[in-house]
């Protein structure tokens, strides 16, 4: 399929080859990269910090596994840039470490590198080379959305389960026994309760048990003590590396479950001695999540779920939106839209035909390429999603909120990076969406799905109420509404507007 060489960080290859794999995501990994037929490379550093371990027993076993890979034989030098960064980054030797690594890409000699490593993501930044430098979750969905052939399984929607109908014996849930001693206990207890689950060939793939908490909740065993307030605490949540993005669809329950319980905050209790826990809290991070203190030995994040919109940045407030930003009305075919929007499936169309097996369909934020005449979106900008069809099949689905506008794309590649993971699009798809007029490319609005009506107006509907003028007047592109016609709409399809501030 193809000969693409890409480094790996020497954690991952510590974690891949230890006796004791306490990492399942690694082993995820190293299949897809066999899968898609890429080189798996090892740079002389990581044989050179495997070489410093005391036990010479365990550095033997290391060194005949590190023969399957490909090691790097000419290092690079390091090119000036690279060497003026790490001049004002670089603080010990495990830094210097990392601009090697980074050097290698910079300079070409390996297509790609995964690390978990935040500071190499961080030089990558600066080097204007993080297209190329993944996490192990970004690259698997990076795999997942360009060779979508080697998918060997369908994962249904989300479902839930009895704690007593789950396997406790999945090896999905060995993680959770070495931290909790009396997790299995626990887990027992719970016999009757509900959790989120998704399986893979009866194995979990992921897992989620929410827990309401009134005011008079005891917590004494959190510093700093949390003040009396209704709560939604995420007991347990583990997603295993994809590429599907279930990690953004577990979030999306956490916060549809707070905002029909009238909840005023969220927590989590958290370790961060892994890989997939750190994961789990960038990913926290990046919903509004932060660091409160700690419960024992534990972190605890907290967000805020109390009504308000973030204008700089809404993935804070998910999923409020305000009635103050601009409201457009988008045309979106009949053949994208569930596909794009899964959860604003129409009644007379069947979920067996929109498994949950694409990183655009699980995701939160997503892709919607257009060339619309209009363009002058703006983050916190609200989306009104109009599913063509005719003056009776089309209707109105889905809100979605802008998170940003990409219109100054410079070539059929960085069209194709900019929307692979989120678009519901091939790359050869996008290639010929890109070329179908070189005079008038197409530009990506980045958008968060953020509800479904719960009633669908049709175009019919739209004209009596006067949304839309006639049937030749039906939206081409983005079309701004008014705020009446807003508030009209808002109306006609009963819409719970808990989720929209003043």
């Amino acid at each position: 399929m193809n000969n693409l060489k890409v480094l790996l960080d020497t954690n991952i290859i510590i974690h891949r080859e230890a006796t004791t794999v306490n990492n399942k995501d690694i082993g995820v990994l190293f299949k897809w990269i066999d899968k898609a037929k890429y080189i798996k490379c090892i740079h002389p550093i990581t044989i050179d910090e495997i070489k410093k371990n005391s036990n010479e027993k365990i550095v033997e076993t290391f060194l005949v596994k590190l023969q399957s890979y490909n090691q790097i034989k000419n290092i690079a030098p390091i090119d000036d840039k690279v060497k003026r960064l790490a001049e004002h980054i670089d603080a010990n030797e495990n830094d210097i470490n990392d601009t090697h690594f980074i050097n290698e890409i910079y300079c070409n000699r390996v297509d790609y590198l995964i690390s978990e490593d935040k500071k190499i993501h961080r030089k990558a930044q600066i080097l204007g080379i993080s297209d190329r430098v993944f996490t192990i979750d970004s690259f698997l969905e990076k795999i997942v959305a360009e060779f979508p052939e080697l998918v060997d399984y369908k994962v249904l929607s989300v479902t839930k389960k009895h704690f007593g109908e789950i396997n406790l014996q999945d090896k999905f849930f060995d993680s959770f026994k070495i931290d909790y001693p009396e997790f299995d206990k626990w887990f027992n207890r719970k016999a009757d309760e509900i959790a989120y689950v998704t399986l893979n060939k009866g194995n979990l793939l992921s897992f989620l048990y929410l827990k309401i908490e009134e005011k008079d909740e005891n917590y004494s065993s959190i510093d700093p003590v949390f003040k009396p307030k209704k709560r939604l605490k995420i007991g347990t949540f583990k997603v295993i590396s994809n590429g599907v993005k279930l990690g953004e669809r577990f979030m999306k329950i956490v916060f549809d479950n707070a905002l029909a319980n009238k909840v005023d905050e969220i927590y989590v209790t958290i370790y961060n001695k892994r890989t997939d826990q750190q994961r789990l809290i960038d990913l926290l991070e990046a919903w509004g999540f932060y660091l409160h203190g700690t419960k024992e030995t534990e972190l605890v994040y907290v967000r805020d779920f109390t009504p308000k919109f973030n204008d700089k940045d809404p993935k804070k407030t998910y999923p409020y939106i305000s009635r103050k930003k601009n409201v457009y009305l988008n045309p979106i075919y009949p053949d994208y839209h569930t596909e794009l929007l899964p959860d604003s499936i129409l009644t007379n169309e069947s979920p067996l035909n929109f498994v949950e097996n694409g990183p655009h369909r699980n995701a939160l934020s997503k892709v919607y390429i257009s060339r619309s005449w209009f363009k002058a979106l703006e983050k916190g900008d609200i989306i009104i999603f109009y599913r063509t069809g005719g003056f009776y099949k089309s209707v109105i689905t889905t809100i979605g909120l802008v998170e940003n506008v990409e219109l100054n794309i410079s070539n059929e590649d960085e069209f194709i990076s900019k929307c692979r993971k989120r678009s519901i699009f091939t790359d050869d798809q996008l290639r010929v969406y890109w070329n179908k007029m070189p005079t008038y490319r197409p530009f990506i609005v980045n958008f968060m799905y953020i509800y479904t009506f719960p009633i669908k107006i049709n175009m019919a509907k739209l004209i009596e109420l006067e949304i839309i003028k006639d049937v030749d007047s039906a939206p081409r592109g983005f079309t701004q509404l008014s705020h009446k016609q807003f508030e009209t709409i808002l109306k006609e399809t009963n819409t719970d507007e808990s989720f929209i501030v003043d």
